[in-house]
């Protein structure tokens, strides 16, 4: 699992200045965007029917996991849902985290976004704030985006942050339509409503966040519960493998986010289950005990040799521990069990350039190129990427791989910077040189814009130089 951000999108215009200004004032928070391969691949694969039923492309629908121990939910514009790791941890089956992630999706489906949930004008600085905390994270100022999803209430009025009750009502209707479609029962989104039905009594300032934008009534819980009991999948239960897949997601987020010895108190060496003992293998690798930990990951794969993310968390312990060299071969085989994991790549790619072993950056440069290939936006993978060329001393290259990063990340002044400077060491016509100009012209700058800074710098082109102004 890695604390570490993804741009879904790039922000543009005034919202992305802003971004940029909070991300440079806001001071560190606990609150992080997460990436962790296998959650993901177990949530999108659990989502994708429900998606499509619902007459959305699942490929389009991203998901941030927010690393935050409070229970909250959110959908904006550009089909990102954020789901908080404390909601995950608080649902009581896959069933119940499916119907909350359908009920999600209701509202990217309604356009329940910024625009449109406002009772009166005191909400739209607090759905702004929201909206642009959702922006930063997904845009790569994970800080920033915390800061201002953790203090929305102090743009507007706590009662102000009510989505109309037509709005909750649909989203109810749409997510339950589309998980009966997907041969999915609603049942687990009425359990998740029912056992925090305590909230609608309890104050604004009381009520879990997700509660607050999402509020509770017993009407709103009973009309759907009369919904869905209707519905010809209403008793279908999760399946035993998606039992398993939900308490490892519950055992992995507890294992990376508690401290180890609460995480070796709830997952005692008594429990000899896959979940609990994957748990103690993290446990024991974030507490320092390496080669227990390293010993009991062996003992999974022995078990389990054809599991990447085993593999992942060997080659993980082995780079945190500042053995990169020997992290190499265990990311390499969860590369070849995955090929189409950028994640996987990354980590492999990062492992490879901290040997600073010059004979392996052309791998690095590689395993890069592929997993920014399948997620162009990663921003890590962009940095990575420059440093691996900086290291070869294919400067214009690395200045592009940067000029990428910042491009991604939505910060449109430095992604031309940067390819400018690219522009100037490339050859041009080149395929890189003209990408450099791809990300000058789409950051906003125009053809003047660029002659006048040409001018200004005495910077040559095609035909020569072109002298100062």
């Amino acid at each position: 699992m890695n604390w570490l951000s993804r741009s879904a999108f790039r922000a543009t215009g005034a919202i992305g200045a802003a971004l940029l200004a909070l991300a440079a004032a806001s001071p560190a928070s606990a609150q992080s965007a997460i990436r962790d391969t296998e959650i993901e691949g177990i949530i999108h694969e659990w989502s994708a029917p429900v998606f499509t039923a619902m007459g959305l492309e699942p490929t389009e629908i991203e998901i941030l996991l927010v690393s935050d121990n409070d229970l909250n939910a959110f959908a904006t514009r550009g089909r990102i849902m954020g789901i908080n790791t404390g909601l995950i941890l608080r649902t009581r089956s896959a069933n119940e985290l499916l119907g909350v992630i359908a009920h999600e999706a209701g509202h990217i489906k309604n356009r329940h976004t910024l625009r449109d949930g406002a009772e009166g004008a005191g909400m739209q600085p607090m759905l702004m704030t929201m909206a642009l905390g959702a922006l930063a994270i997904a845009a790569g100022a994970p800080q920033a985006g915390a800061v201002l999803l953790g203090n929305s209430q102090y743009f507007g009025t706590l009662s102000a942050l009510r989505y109309m009750s037509h709005q909750e009502g649909e989203a109810d209707n749409t997510g339950a339509r589309a998980l009966e479609n997907a041969g999915e029962s609603g049942r687990g989104l009425v359990n998740f409503f029912e056992n925090f039905r305590s909230q609608e009594v309890f104050s604004d300032a009381r009520r879990f966040p997700y509660f607050r934008s999402h509020p509770l009534s017993s009407d709103r819980i009973e009309n759907l519960r009369r919904f869905v009991a209707e519905q010809s999948n209403y008793d279908r239960v999760d399946s035993p493998e998606r039992v398993a897949q939900h308490a490892l997601i519950l055992a992995k987020i507890h294992a990376f986010m508690d401290e180890p010895n609460q995480t070796l108190r709830d997952y005692p060496e008594s429990d000899v289950s896959l979940p609990a003992r994957y748990a103690r293998s993290i446990a024991w690798y974030r507490d320092g005990q390496t080669e227990k930990a390293l010993a009991a990951v062996d003992t999974l794969l022995s078990e389990q040799p054809e599991n990447p993310y085993l593999w992942e968390l060997k080659g993980q312990i082995l780079f945190e521990e500042g053995r990169p060299g020997e992290a190499i071969g265990a990311h390499q085989r969860s590369v070849e069990l995955m090929p189409d994991a950028p994640l996987l790549r990354i980590n492999l790619a990062h492992a490879l350039i901290e040997t600073h072993d010059t004979d392996k950056l052309d791998q690095a440069v590689t395993e890069l190129r592929r997993a920014t290939a399948l997620e162009g936006d990663n921003t890590l993978a962009w940095r990575l990427l420059s440093q691996a060329y900086a290291s070869q001393g294919k400067e214009g290259e690395a200045r592009l791989a940067s000029a990428e990063m910042y491009f991604a990340g939505g910060a449109e002044v430095e992604a031309t910077q940067f390819a400018l400077r690219a522009r100037d060491m490339l050859e041009p016509g080149t395929a890189e040189w003209t990408r450099a100009m791809d990300i000058v012209f789409a950051s906003g700058a125009t053809q003047a814009d660029v002659d006048d800074v040409d001018r200004r710098n005495g910077r040559r082109d095609r035909g020569g130089v072109i002298p100062a102004s």
